[in-house]
């Protein structure tokens, strides 16, 4: 997940690049930033080093699993391969 006040920081950057004429605003701006910026980095699906780890972690034990069923298989098809009569 994206550290909101990061995010709170580069909205206050962006606010404050506005130039003179338009401080009124910034504040504003800055406010809209921040919305534009969660909205964006949200849709993206963005997830937490931790949970990178774990679903690695989770994918490595789900193939190792696969393999071993594909062996499995792999192992009862010739043993029913080699048992039935061919005509």
């Amino acid at each position: 997940m994206i550290d909101l006040h990061q995010l709170d920081e580069l909205a206050r950057r962006l606010a404050n690049l506005v130039p003179p004429p338009q401080h009124d605003g910034r504040e504003e701006l800055r406010e809209n930033f921040l919305v534009v910026l969660r909205d964006t980095l949200g849709s993206l699906g963005l997830v937490s080093r931790t949970e990178f780890e774990l679903q690695r972690v989770q994918l490595a034990l789900t193939r190792d699993r696969l393999t071993a069923l594909e062996a499995q298989w792999g192992t009862w098809r010739r043993r029913t391969t080699h048992d039935v009569p061919r005509p």
